[in-house]
């Protein structure tokens, strides 16, 4: 199931308007009548709550630590009584929102979870930021790429923290991989295929200079944020959205 939920980041903050930024993010809930599985809890907590319903709530797990995707965390899960993933690469990310209150648990690479019957697995696809995750579920061939991979290409990398090379290695190797015909889900807009996305990424690369990337792997040096600023287009170390 897909929520549709919308609400403003960045309120208060520099470079924002004293508002915030208004944005729109799909939540997924993923279960049956009886029980559900949260990923991402963005906006708006008690549209959340609703969602879930009378089912039994197994957790929310989020899918990086960006405010937009975990700013109704800590409300959601205190109202359904229910617990939060996040992978600890993002923490820091998730302490912007949230201060000192902690995630529940660590959301690490090959973590698994059972919710109707479906088995779920944990991917760890960093670049967009450094705990970026995301969730496997074969058994209704379906991955929830979070802000991994969107319809139409890559996440953006515009941060100092986030890697276009580190984000196009996760998407070619831990998604690119998986059946073509499965269903990629993404933290905004519309779903799309892994089959359908491929030759997007393979034009993307090719308008913002593939040679970089591939003497960034050569080098053996695709997580190296030094040599990434040095080789790559400003365009593409800035992070073109």
């Amino acid at each position: 199931e897909r929520l549709t939920t919308a609400g403003f980041i960045g309120a208060g903050r520099p470079g924002f308007p004293p508002e915030g930024v208004p944005l729109e993010n799909n939540v997924w809930l993923l279960g049956n009548d009886s029980e559900v599985l949260v990923i991402d809890a963005a906006h708006d907590a008690q549209a959340i709550v609703q969602g879930v319903g009378e089912r039994e709530p197994l957790g929310i797990l989020l899918t990086h630590g960006h405010e937009d995707h975990v700013n109704a965390a800590v409300e959601a899960a205190r109202a359904l009584d229910t617990h939060v993933y996040l992978h600890p690469a993002d923490l820091f990310l998730w302490e912007q929102t949230h201060g000192d209150t902690p995630p529940d648990f660590e959301l690490t690479d090959g973590a698994s979870f059972l919710v109707a019957g479906i088995e779920l697995a944990v991917a760890h696809t960093p670049g967009h930021t450094p705990g970026s995750v995301c969730v496997l579920a074969p058994g209704i061939n379906t991955v929830f790429t979070g802000d991994t991979l969107f319809q139409g290409g890559p996440g953006a990398t515009r941060w100092e923290y986030s890697s276009f090379p580190q984000i196009v290695d996760s998407i070619r190797t831990r998604l690119f991989t998986l059946p073509s015909d499965m269903s990629a889900r993404p933290g905004h807009g519309d779903s799309t295929t892994i089959e359908a996305e491929a030759p997007a990424l393979e034009a993307w690369l090719a308008l913002f200079g593939d040679r970089y990337y591939l003497e960034l792997q050569r080098t053996g040096r695709a997580g190296d944020e030094e040599c990434i600023a040095g080789c790559l287009p400003l365009a593409v170390a800035q992070g073109v959205p």
